[in-house]
């Protein structure tokens, strides 16, 4: 597990990362970060849940733990990606704000280990209602990078709220005091934490990746604001 962690920390340190590529029902190859990936199983037995989202084709019982597993296909829209013998698909296991799940997806091809100056954002014009982070090009292929937390804001929708218990009078005064950058790939990640300090009262910058929290750093630093 060490070595693991010690492997993808230096990989960021290197301006690097590494995509884990898997179909749904079409050709189209898709991606997504390893870092959150916890591992990659054949579907075991799904037990159904009674009244569910249908994006959740039902929970499995992994290593002591249950976990739901939720349809990629349908989830992005797309056609399901089950079918009548769910031991021939794989499931995608991803850990994302404190919570496990897996995605159920009809194929695992590899991983890859790019450049971050090789991943570009999703085409203009493409829409706000997509489930693209980004994309990039492998063996002269488009790589759709799929935007998991949308996907999971939309099936399990996560409380964003302060709990007033949270912070007291004096920690509130302290992030008033405080502009906060915030980082991430995922513009309903970015969203939900923007949420949740504007609530405290701090003053959110949102970027969308390193390269852009470098640039304000270096501009702020150099007007000294």
């Amino acid at each position: 597990m060490l070595d693991s962690v010690n492997q993808r920390t230096q990989l960021v340190g290197q301006n690097r990362l590494e995509l884990l590529l898997f179909r749904l029902a079409g050709r189209q190859v898709y991606g997504i970060n390893v870092f959150k990936v916890k591992e990659v199983l054949q579907c075991p037995r799904l037990t159904s849940l009674p009244k569910s989202n249908p994006v959740v084709k039902g929970v499995a019982h992994i290593r002591g733990g249950t976990i739901p597993i939720l349809d990629m296909g349908m989830a992005t829209g797309q056609r399901s990606v089950a079918t009548d013998d769910l031991t021939e698909q794989f499931i995608i296991i991803t850990e994302y704000n404190r919570n496990t799940q897996g995605f159920l997806v009809a194929g695992v091809e590899r991983i890859v280990n790019l450049n971050w100056e090789e991943i570009h954002p999703p085409p203009k014009g493409s829409g706000k209602e997509n489930y693209l982070t980004a994309v990039t090009e492998i063996d002269d292929k488009l790589v759709e990078i799929l935007d998991v937390e949308k996907i999971l804001s939309e099936v399990s929708p996560m409380d964003e709220s302060v709990k007033e218990s949270t912070l007291d009078g004096r920690d509130k005064e302290e992030f008033q005091k405080h502009r906060i950058l915030v980082v991430d790939d995922s513009v309903v990640a970015r969203k939900q934490i923007q949420n949740c300090l504007q609530t405290i009262g701090a003053e959110v910058v949102l970027k969308n990746d390193g390269r852009q929290a470098y640039q304000h750093l270096r501009e702020i630093t150099e007007d000294g604001s």
